[in-house]
């Protein structure tokens, strides 16, 4: 594209709340112009998990105010955005109706183009608009309903090198810290409370550690887990705390070996065109420092760049779904036709075989 793009983000696809502007310039570079985000978490904590039909309410009394608030923010009208851009999917189908339909009310009240974005790939393409980052990258993408190591090609060409087999790791995060009895939600706690524990007081498994494939697996650890706690109950403080660190031990050790092998992967096959390779982590679970620690590390050994977006973008937010519809239409992708359905599971990488299974929603991973 000669010309900057502005552009409106919505998303809803899970308990975050968000609106956002963001500028796409003539070189390609980003700026967040305008980003709001509300959060549910006082709704749902009660629950100790997302409750689907409170959040679409929720989406449904907050969307229109903040959708104002990013264009005030950004110091723009709708007749200065070049396209909408709402996130279609994956997520909870009550709030992903939610952001597509006021997307789509947007789009054809002002005549803008919409673009019904992929939530994975809002978080596939973050890191071009905070960092720059040039094709092609390997993401690690870690959040509450997926786990996967994806190479990230172009925009809308992306390869699945691994997945979960079961469990995601954000998942395994949540479940462990409601059988320990700590707060929703669980990953901020468990790495909380890790601070204070012993990492080498239980030894739990490390999944899939060192075979060739690329693939997790977390159901065995999350049950290692609840039979450690239940073989010493009652459990204190002291030993909530040493099961957390010991827990995270065993995850940043599976994920040296996982990521490590793809990286020696990505280097057996990009090593004569890609001079500075690098390493994106993304997703709510991207937050947790002891795994970017871990994950820095790594590169830093490995010769790769570790490029971790802020905490903000991490988890769920409009400005990377903004990101991702401004990158469509520069590369002179279609926008999105006003009937486009809402997708509760939409792989990333759609010619992948499935380890999981299909539903009635399709693949689940």
């Amino acid at each position: 594209m000669s010309s900057p793009l502005r552009i409106l983000g919505i998303e809803t696809s899970c308990d975050e709340t968000a609106a956002a502007v963001v500028l796409r310039d003539a070189e390609g570079h980003g700026e967040i112009l305008g980003d709001v985000v509300l959060s549910q978490l006082e709704e749902h904590s009660v629950y100790g998990g997302v409750v689907p039909e409170i959040a679409a309410r929720a989406h449904v009394e907050a969307l229109d105010t903040l959708v104002e608030e990013a264009l005030l923010r950004a110091g723009v009208t709708l007749a200065d955005i070049d396209a909408i851009a709402a996130t279609s999917g994956p997520g909870l189908i009550g709030g992903l109706l939610v952001g597509l339909m006021t997307g789509k009310a947007i789009a054809r009240a002002s005549g803008k183009p919409l673009y019904a974005v992929n939530h994975l790939e809002g978080h596939a393409l973050t890191a071009r608009l905070t960092d720059g980052l040039a094709f092609p990258y390997l993401m690690l993408l870690v959040s509450g309903g997926h786990t996967q190591l994806i190479l990230v090609k172009d925009v809308g060409a992306y390869e699945r090198w691994g997945t979960t087999i079961d469990d995601a790791l954000g998942e395994a995060f949540d479940k462990t810290a409601k059988l320990l009895g700590l707060p929703y939600p669980g990953g901020p706690a468990v790495e909380h409370a890790a601070k204070s524990g012993n990492p080498d007081r239980f030894s739990f498994p490390r999944p899939l550690v060192g075979e060739a494939r690329l693939d997790f697996s977390f159901s065995g650890l999350k049950t290692a887990v609840r039979q450690a706690a239940q073989s010493i109950q009652p459990v204190t403080e002291q030993d909530i705390a040493d099961i957390c660190a010991s827990f995270q031990k065993a995850i940043s050790r599976t994920l040296k070996d996982r990521i490590g092998r793809g990286l020696a992967r990505f280097k057996g096959e990009f090593a004569a065109t890609v001079d500075n390779p690098a390493l994106v982590v993304a997703g709510g679970v991207a937050a947790n420092q002891t795994l970017r620690a871990t994950l820095q590390e790594l590169c830093d050994k490995s010769g790769f760049r570790f490029v971790a977006p802020p905490l903000q973008l991490c988890t769920d937010n409009a400005a990377m779904i903004a990101w991702a519809g401004a990158e469509r239409m520069a590369a002179g992708l279609p926008a999105d036709a006003l009937d486009v359905s809402p997708r509760s599971r939409w792989p990333l990488d759609a010619d992948a075989k499935t380890l999981i299974g299909f539903g009635k929603r399709g693949a689940k991973a």
